[in-house]
């Protein structure tokens, strides 16, 4: 057997514990593309659901990325952030730099419908930010920030400061970005947009768009937002239950709040819209390399094991790590 008849692949074998684990490979037919990896991104929020054994039973099924092996708690083989160069498969992407959703493997075999060539002007070590990007698109959709709005954004992780990053191009729209972590001040003069600590929040926001996985911060935004303002929920809290004070404020005031989840597309795009598309768009609105700041850190793909509890752990200031692979040295 070949070496490229084989893949090295991260899997959760228990809670809290992480194993790279060697797989043969399919073969490739026609229609598929064997995958060299490049880099892959840990998406923090979800994987640390997934590594610490907290997605709940009700969401199991909801919760499968597109390619997980296994099922939760574990073992379980999961993440889609990988990006990588075509070794074999058609002749249009042969030897293409692709995106595809696919957990943290050195190698794998998928469709190629499955892969998404990434733009010339992307560099691969950025592209890995393609599905939190997805998320933050999705998430603003959700938002519907107008001309001349207010806008204040809870939780300065990845997608929360991509949400702000976006809200913050559209002319006219005041953006605030809000964390507990003072030190995320620098990420948001970067990206070009304000920051404040909770207790120097601004209220009377237009919309408040929540992004810190913490029931506190939801509790803010409720005191925050303005008359018939709208709050949009993006956090996911797992197995977590969180109460909120609805008698005041939320009633009195008419406030809205609702949710915003990646896996499905708001209604109203669905005639036009699909999820390539969506994911084509991620990509191309990441040719910013102001960007590059989201990328906290960056391991070779063997250390991922040792590394794991400490990404995944409550008091982590990981942004997004990205995992070098050796094909790459």
């Amino acid at each position: 057997m070949s070496a490229n008849d084989t893949a090295t692949a991260f899997w959760v074998t228990r809670p809290r514990v992480g194993e790279l684990k060697k797989e043969t490979l399919t073969s490739v037919g026609e229609e598929d593309v064997r995958v060299r990896a490049l880099f892959s991104g840990v998406s923090r929020g979800t994987e640390s659901l997934v590594f610490n054994a907290r997605v709940p039973e009700s969401e199991v099924e909801r919760m499968q990325a597109p390619f997980q092996a296994g099922s939760f708690p574990a073992p379980v083989k999961y993440g889609y952030c990988s990006v990588g160069v075509v070794e074999k498969g058609p002749t249009h992407l042969l030897n293409k730099t692709v995106f595809c959703l696919y957990p943290h493997q050195d190698r794998y075999v998928v469709p190629a419908s499955a892969v998404l060539p990434i733009p010339d002007n992307i560099p691969a070590q950025r592209a890995v930010l393609a599905a939190n990007m997805e998320t933050a698109i999705n998430g603003v959709w959700d938002a519907e920030p107008m001309l001349g709005e207010h806008v204040s954004v809870i939780g300065a992780g990845v997608v929360g400061a991509l949400v702000a990053y976006l809200c913050s191009q559209i002319p006219g729209v005041s953006v605030t970005l809000i964390d507990i972590n003072p030190k995320r001040q620098v990420l948001a003069e970067r990206l070009g947009f304000a920051f404040c600590t909770p207790e120097q929040a601004p209220v009377n926001q237009d919309c408040i768009i929540h992004a810190s996985g913490h029931p506190e911060g939801l509790r803010q935004a409720l005191c925050q937002v303005g008359n018939e303002g709208r709050i949009i929920e993006m956090s996911w809290f797992g197995e977590g239950e969180v109460s909120i004070p609805l008698g005041g404020a939320f009633h009195s005031q008419r406030l809205s709040l609702r949710a915003s989840q990646v896996g499905q597309l708001p209604a109203k795009l669905r005639p036009r819209w699909g999820f390539q598309r969506r994911l084509m768009l991620a990509l191309s609105l990441l040719n910013d390399s102001r960007l590059d700041t989201l990328i906290s850190g960056e391991s070779d793909f063997d250390a991922f094991p040792q590394l794991a509890p400490e990404l995944f752990s409550a008091g982590s200031d990981v942004l997004c790590h990205r995992l070098r692979y050796p094909s790459h040295a």
